[in-house]
């Protein structure tokens, strides 16, 4: 999935979703910090192809958006809202291409605004950056060319300052940032940094109310984190390969920024914790829970209560385990379970 595949629901359940060969299961929990339901296929039967993408704004209804196959064999996007984790997501509804071409041009990805309107984001075939909007008043606005050049991959969007979305891209030696001046604005190519981005590690975070950070892996194998107007700065060595999972909580009554990701080491979840955007701090990796397959991914959550929540899912066996931290200073983390 392109963003953070655990979420929580406004009625405080989580619920994690798994792309499979051609479709989106889901999972959620029956209670909030209960026990879960079983695999669900989402947005009925049309099979998908590709890595879907998911978004969440701040009616916490989840967004989600795949490339999908019409009749002809052409490829065009398709999108699903899922307002409830243990509710039925809308049938998927095709929301076109941003080319006349038949092919798919690249990873999706997906925003929601304050007032619930998801935002889709796609390279084309000609580097760009493409966008369509949810209307105001029901449906899609047109597909928007945001310009830009020599995007290589799956772009990232984020809910920002005041529900305006900012959308991060990797180009060649660059990233490139688009961003509006208030929501349901055009978007704006605001800034262009040099930096060596390596394929498929970018995961962007609302870090405070003010600002976003990047984070990415760059060329020497370092963590990085970047925000606008600013430099990137290293923070560590990567753990592993992939984007980090990465969410903002309160840790002994500080603002702080934990980040997670499989260790490439020794097979187990690696975390790491620092004062939200004082990343001069410094922050170092501490291990927790089992050895976990190679394809495992991890993400953070906050709970119902507000409690910092990390599950594992491995697409290869299905396995999800989750883990809470416990009431205890520092990033104490409880037993790893099997869901």
């Amino acid at each position: 999935m392109n963003g953070e595949w655990l979420v929580r629901g406004r009625d405080g359940r989580l619920s994690m979703y798994l792309m499979t060969q051609d479709a989106v299961l889901c999972r959620a929990e029956l209670v909030p910090g209960g026990p879960w339901d079983t695999p669900r296929r989402l947005g009925g039967d049309r099979r998908l192809r590709s890595v879907a993408a998911v978004g969440q704004g701040a009616d916490r209804y989840a967004h989600l958006v795949a490339w999908s196959a019409t009749a002809s064999g052409a490829q065009e996007l398709v999108h699903s809202t899922h307002f409830r984790p243990l509710l039925a997501a809308l049938d998927w509804d095709s929301v076109g291409r941003p080319e006349d071409a038949g092919a798919a041009t690249g990873v999706p990805s997906v925003a929601v605004d304050d007032q619930g309107r998801g935002h889709i984001f796609v390279r084309d075939g000609g580097g760009g950056l493409r966008m369509r909007a949810q209307a105001q008043k029901g449906g899609w606005g047109p597909w928007r060319d945001l310009k830009g050049a020599g995007v290589r991959e799956a772009p990232v969007a984020v809910p920002g300052r005041a529900g305006r979305i900012e959308v991060y891209a990797a180009g060649e030696g660059t990233i490139l940032y688009w961003r509006q001046e208030a929501p349901a604005t055009k978007f704006e190519l605001v800034e262009v940094v040099e930096a060596e981005v390596r394929p498929d590690t970018l995961r962007a975070l609302a870090s405070s109310d003010e600002n976003t950070t990047l984070f990415f892996t760059d060329a020497s194998g370092h963590l990085a984190a970047w925000r606008p107007g600013g430099r990137p700065i290293s923070l560590m060595p990567a753990a592993g390969p992939g984007p980090v999972s990465a969410v903002r909580c309160v840790i002994d009554g500080h603002d702080c920024t934990v980040v997670a990701q499989r260790s490439a080491a020794t097979g187990r979840v690696a975390f790491a914790a620092y004062p939200s955007e004082l990343e001069e701090a410094g922050a170092a990796w501490t291990e927790s829970g089992p050895v976990l397959p190679s394809d495992a991914t991890v993400s953070l959550a906050l709970d119902a209560e507000g409690r910092l929540v990390a599950a594992t899912l491995s697409p290869s066996t299905g396995q999800l385990q989750l883990t809470r931290r416990k009431d205890e200073p520092g990033l104490a983390l409880g037993a790893w379970r099997v869901v």
